[in-house]
């Protein structure tokens, strides 16, 4: 049994990994200052034996952490969506940097191991298909997007240098559009957005010309991935994602065809002139290192995502 502490744990992904680790008998203090996660994903623990919550904000000082004898410390926190990080684009900044900082400090001070949850967006319009780990990215840094995307990779950076300096075990995972239950329904990210125009038989909003990709992957692959990691020995990045690429007009006329919607598609200009126009994981690493790979379909995924958000459709 380990004490694990865990930023953004009432977020979207954070809670499902929060659960996954209470189910497998650790101890977890979730930190989160619910900018954009929501109390309801963690109430169902309220009264578990081994969870604890505050409020805190990780970019403030943590030094009164130092000496919690935690084994691990995972940062998780952070805006992810475009329509969050749009909105709060100093606190993601903030939660990249200095919040990094403050965690990777908590675990030097306290002899732990170190679990970044980065994103594909460190490879930003990628040049290289799909993305290898040791692709270095196409990321513009004064872009609309650059909050979000150079936040994340100077938490990579600042990662493997306490790594170095400090000799910190440290895991680094690099999530791809990762969906599910609990994500939320405003959060502005395709899946949702497209789930809830369907359900509600209302015009599916398609971005640009439908042609650019992605991959997604259910929550529970991704979750049993970031676990697998963070109890690894492996100290370099690691792809988590699933490698079915579909346009996003096919996706969308999948969910419309799994919700049985009338919705038809419109076509608007892309929100940002930087936005990826393919993202799609090479997984060889996560294969080899972690003996990992995707189980759940996209079809089988995306039914289970319906159906949790047809309680909000009405």
């Amino acid at each position: 049994m380990s004490k694990i502490l865990l930023s953004g744990g009432s977020g979207f992904l954070g809670s499902h990994v929060t659960d996954r680790l209470l189910k497998d008998g650790h101890e977890v203090t979730v930190l989160d200052n619910l900018l954009t996660g929501r109390r309801v994903n963690l109430e169902h623990l309220a009264d578990h034996p081994k969870f604890q919550f505050f409020e805190r904000d990780v970019a403030e000082d943590l030094s009164d952490l130092y000496e919690g004898g935690w084994d691990a410390v995972m940062h998780m926190a952070s805006p992810a969506s475009p329509v969050d990080y749009t909105r709060y684009p100093i606190e993601t900044l903030r939660v990249g940097s200095h919040g990094t900082e403050n965690l990777l400090e908590v675990a030097r001070h306290s002899g732990a191991r170190f679990f970044l949850s980065s994103t594909s967006e460190v490879y930003g319009d990628p040049e290289v298909h799909p993305q290898v780990e040791s692709y270095v990215g196409h990321v513009s840094s004064t872009g609309t997007r650059a909050c979000y995307d150079e936040a994340k990779r100077f938490a990579e950076a600042i990662t493997f240098t306490y790594h170095r300096q400090f000799g910190i075990p440290i895991r680094v995972v690099r999530t791809f559009n990762t969906y599910g239950p609990r994500n939320r329904t405003d959060d502005g990210r395709v899946v949702p957005n497209f789930i809830m125009q369907a359900l509600r038989n209302e015009p599916i909003t398609i971005h640009g010309d439908g042609h650019q990709t992605r991959s997604f992957c259910y929550v529970a692959d991704q979750v049993e991935g970031i676990v697998r990691l963070l109890w690894s020995d492996y100290n370099e990045p690691v792809n988590i994602g699933n490698p079915v690429e579909m346009t996003i007009r096919e996706f969308a006329e999948l969910i419309i065809e799994l919700t049985g919607s009338e919705s038809q598609l419109t076509f608007q200009p892309l929100p940002h002139k930087d936005d990826p126009k393919r993202r799609c994981p090479n997984i060889d690493r996560a294969k080899e290192v972690l003996g990992w790979s995707p189980q759940v379909s996209p079809r089988e995924g995306f039914a289970e995502t319906i159906a949790y958000y047809r309680q909000y459709a009405k």
